[in-house]
């Protein structure tokens, strides 16, 4: 990715507390509402390539209708949102090996999802790299799995870390960017996967971090989304939602 950018003044960030950051987490590891489950993901320390195929094309999005059927694991009866006000992008991203990537999917809002086709139309053009893209159902709906995968992922019908009220995600309307390297950190400097403690040290430039004033943030600003790693107390540097929260 390309390299830091200056890091802006966060206004917004000062009126949210320690608990508001908790309660919206996404990153904890908390699998509250999912199966027991658990499938052996990759682990976010591992060098193997993401399934889909490099290739020379520029970026191309396709957003597609889902069904109930494509989310056996993310979505349940009482979620707050229908698999009909879903949708599934389906698209190219650029990878940890410097080369382009086909197959790339995330489950959004479908309000959304024209919204977020330009952002990463933009994370593509800057070569921001991303691990692996796959809808959360791949790891049986497990949150915990998914980051342990380093896995970029958007909907999954689930309550808050910390929190009975839905996440932004049972909207469709978070997304968690390479989580491994843009980890969840606790107040007290916690982080629930091991593999990726070493990234706590926001000074590092490794590729796909994520810092303050930089370009992927300000892909997210462009459509009104904020940031959790401007959040007071517990940061959560993969998390972007539209609220904020």
């Amino acid at each position: 990715m390309p390299g830091r950018w200056p890091v802006r003044s966060a206004v917004a960030a000062a009126a949210l507390i320690a608990v508001t950051s908790v309660a919206a987490a996404c990153g904890g590891g908390d699998d509250a509402d999912e199966p027991t489950a658990s499938v052996t993901p990759p682990t976010a320390t591992e060098t193997a390539p993401p399934s889909p195929s490099p290739t020379e094309q520029g970026f191309q999005a396709d957003v597609k209708r889902v069904t109930r059927e494509d989310l056996p694991h993310s979505w349940r009866r009482g979620c707050p949102v229908p698999p009909s006000g879903l949708r599934m992008i389906e698209m190219t991203y650029w990878g940890m090996d410097d080369r382009p990537h086909t197959g790339g999917r995330l489950v959004v809002n479908a309000k959304a999802a024209e919204d977020l086709v330009g952002v990463f139309r933009k994370l593509f053009d800057i070569r921001y790299p991303i691990e692996r893209m796959e809808p959360v159902d791949k790891y049986r709906g497990s949150d915990f799995d998914s980051i342990e995968a380093n896995n970029t992922s958007a909907f999954n019908c689930r309550r808050a870390t910390g929190s009975s009220a839905f996440s932004q995600h049972a909207y469709g309307l978070a997304i968690d960017i390479n989580p491994c390297q843009n980890p969840y950190v606790y107040p007290d400097g916690r982080i629930a996967h091991k593999d990726c403690t070493k990234y706590r040290n926001r000074d590092r430039n490794d590729p796909g971090m994520i810092h303050a004033g930089d370009e992927v943030v300000d892909a997210f600003e462009s459509i009104g989304w904020g940031w959790g790693g401007e959040w007071t107390g517990a940061k959560d540097y993969q998390h972007f939602s539209s609220n904020g929260r």
